[in-house]
């Protein structure tokens, strides 16, 4: 099982959002309170290295992105989201964040899963 699963089983109708290519979903910069799962499409995360240097990473399909802001008070976000096509993406809020920790414990190593992979695909892109 996937954290995008969990949050499969847990969305209500209105926890799933669509957007058209070209579509920012958020901002670098920007107070963040929702995770999202992408279900369809693909979504684009830019940034800006404190060296000033740009770098992206493109979500896949199944993952899930911006967890950062359901645990990090006032977490502002690291980049920016784009859809690169069109897309659809569940979108969770803390407190069911804190719902699936609770009662779905896996889900936290779902999650980290997830992320820790991303990361080791983007660090190997570098190379």
């Amino acid at each position: 099982m996937h954290a995008l699963d969990t949050m499969r089983a847990l969305a209500s109708k209105g926890e799933v959002i669509t957007l058209k290519a070209g579509d920012v979903l958020f901002h670098t910069g920007e107070t963040g309170s929702t995770m999202y799962g992408l279900l369809e499409g693909s979504i684009r995360l830019t940034w800006t290295g404190s060296a000033g240097q740009e770098g992206h990473e493109d979500i896949p399909v199944g993952h899930v992105f911006g967890a950062g802001a359901l645990v990090m008070g006032d977490h502002q976000r690291l980049g920016t989201a784009t859809a690169s096509s069109d897309s659809r993406l569940i979108v969770m809020n803390r407190e069911k964040f804190l719902f699936a920790v609770q009662e779905a414990p896996m889900f936290a190593i779902e999650l980290l899963a997830s992320i820790d992979e991303r990361l080791r695909d983007l660090k190997l892109a570098d190379y």
